[in-house]
């Protein structure tokens, strides 16, 4: 098979590649949905496998798309099903996906196995019939992943999920500039799932095999009762990367508001006090157990367990210091790989604070890392201690156990994560504090420091002790480079009344890193 002409070579190469002679498809209904009689359409799923390329055929991807249809079906979703389908017929079946749903205020869910590549930071998903010269016909002879998600948002979906396993080595060397697809940030009312971080490859396995290593995980874990979408997708990549020995990590983008159980499609039930705390202490005492573990499998079977809880971003950033990724998503920033410590002896920085309690007074606050003791950081001789994910576990206000998430152990724009912790203070009633924090832009900020590309992070929670509790409310922005918080807005307030414990604003003055190796 003949490399591509020089002009193609923008063309950046995915799981299932582009193959250069047409085969016919096939589209075929999937089973009905399992609804009751007369009950309205109101979950589809389009199910595209795409494996009878010419010269180069995949050995999983018919197999699982046929398995995942089957799935979706018994779960209650209508499935339009195509199998090595050209473009004409995979159109079609967007399009009567769409019709299906149309008014509905449905849920829809596009799942492809195939080929799929990027030209200028566009997806395409490839059609057994296509067969561009050059990036110029990609439009033309594939589907552009836009077009699935217009279809979504013409039928007036309530959500859509789109899980895309199009990730394969590149079959034409140096003659595409980039492997992978391009990062994609969800959409309003979108989840989105890759079987591997974009820029990255991923494992179609052998026939042998039966499915794809990212599918074959995936099968397992849909069906579970009560699973909570993102659940799902953590558990996911967690196995996938297990298998795979960190070579592959899929990678999800989300612009879901609420939790919602992928099984049936409806709002997950939020826990009442008394349960959170419950869970919360169960997962404690497990996190007690293994924190200071040197094991990776620790880590693997605690965030198996628990792939959304409190403690998870911590347990994850020890499991990426234990077992680094090979693989890093392709950012448009520059992004400190994830493990990596982010903190040595030496470093140095310093805040301006405006206290709007205090009639906007300024302050400053001055921080140098004087020792690191077992992943504690001690900063100004210990009286702030940190870990080296950068979360609080000493300072002004009390000890806090777990430390204070305040950055995640990665950054991605729609990452949702939970915390809690306990602060104790001498002379005061232990608190506890729950927060749930979202990554929700990726912008501009400007302080002393510099200009920064930065993310911004807003937490909201509640901080609960024996005698009563209060609302609590940041938004930092995170220099995605170094992991440091540049900028953070704090304001606490009471839920009766309007009175204000805390209403202030940090800048970052400067930061001095001692040489990174």
């Amino acid at each position: 098979m003949s490399a591509l002409p020089p002009e193609s070579r923008r063309l950046g190469m995915r799981r299932r590649d582009l193959l250069m002679a047409p085969l016919a498809g096939c589209l075929a209904g999937g089973p009905p949905a399992l609804h009751a009689a007369g009950e309205a359409v109101s979950r589809v799923a389009v199910v595209i496998g795409n494996a009878a390329y010419a010269g180069a055929t995949l050995p999983n991807a018919a197999n699982d798309a046929k398995a995942m249809g089957s799935v979706l079906a018994a779960m209650g979703f209508q499935v339009v099903l195509a199998h090595d389908a050209g473009k004409a017929q995979m159109d079609q079946a967007i399009a009567q996906a769409r019709d299906l749903l149309h008014g509905k205020n449905g849920i829809g869910l596009l799942y492809y196995a195939g080929h799929g590549l990027q030209v200028d930071w566009h997806n395409y998903l490839v059609p057994v019939d296509a067969a561009p010269q050059s990036a110029a016909d990609v439009p033309r002879q594939t589907v552009n992943i836009q077009s699935v998600m217009n279809a979504f948002k013409s039928a007036g979906n309530r959500m859509n999920i789109v899980v895309l396993d199009a990730c394969r080595d590149n079959p034409f060397g140096a003659s595409a500039s980039a492997k992978g697809l391009a990062p994609l940030d969800a959409p309003p009312g979108t989840f989105l799932a890759y079987a591997t971080a974009p820029g990255n490859v991923a494992d179609d396995g052998s026939a042998a095999d039966g499915n794809g290593l990212y599918t074959r995980f995936l099968l397992q874990e849909l069906p579970r009762q009560d699973a909570r979408i993102e659940d799902v997708f953590k558990r996911v990549r967690l196995q996938v990367r297990m298998a795979s020995q960190g070579r592959q990590i899929p990678w999800e983008s989300t612009s879901l508001e609420d939790d919602f159980v992928f099984a049936t499609g409806q709002k997950a039930e939020a826990p009442g006090a008394m349960r959170r705390e419950a869970e919360f202490d169960a997962e404690k005492t497990e996190w007690d157990r293994i924190k200071d573990s040197p094991r990776a499998e620790d880590f693997y079977a605690f965030l198996q367990r628990y792939p959304n809880g409190r403690i998870s971003e911590l347990a994850q950033f020890r499991l990426d210091q234990l077992n680094r990724p090979q693989l890093q998503a392709m950012q448009t920033v520059k992004v400190l790989p994830a493990g990596v410590d982010r903190f040595r002896v030496g470093d140095s920085w310093a805040f301006e604070r405006t206290d709007r309690l205090a009639g906007n007074s300024v302050s400053r606050l001055r921080g140098v890392v004087t020792a690191i003791e077992g992943g504690r950081v001690m900063v100004n001789g210990g009286k702030t201690i940190f870990n080296q994910m950068g979360g609080v576990l000493l300072n002004g206000n009390g000890a806090k156990d777990p430390a204070v998430a305040v950055a995640p152990a990665d950054l991605q724009l729609g990452k949702r994560w939970r915390s809690a912790f306990t602060n104790t203070r001498p002379g005061s009633p232990a608190a506890r504090n729950f927060y749930e924090h979202r990554v929700v832009a990726l912008e501009e900020v400007v302080v002393p420091a510099g200009s920064y590309k930065a993310f911004r992070i807003e937490s909201n929670g509640e901080s609960i002790w024996p005698h009563g509790a209060i609302r609590l409310h940041t938004m930092v922005w995170v220099d995605p480079a170094t992991m440091t918080v540049v900028r953070q807005d704090t304001r606490h307030q009471s839920y009766v009344g309007t009175q204000f414990h805390q209403d202030f604003t940090d800048v970052l003055l400067w930061l001095k890193q001692v040489p990174r190796s």
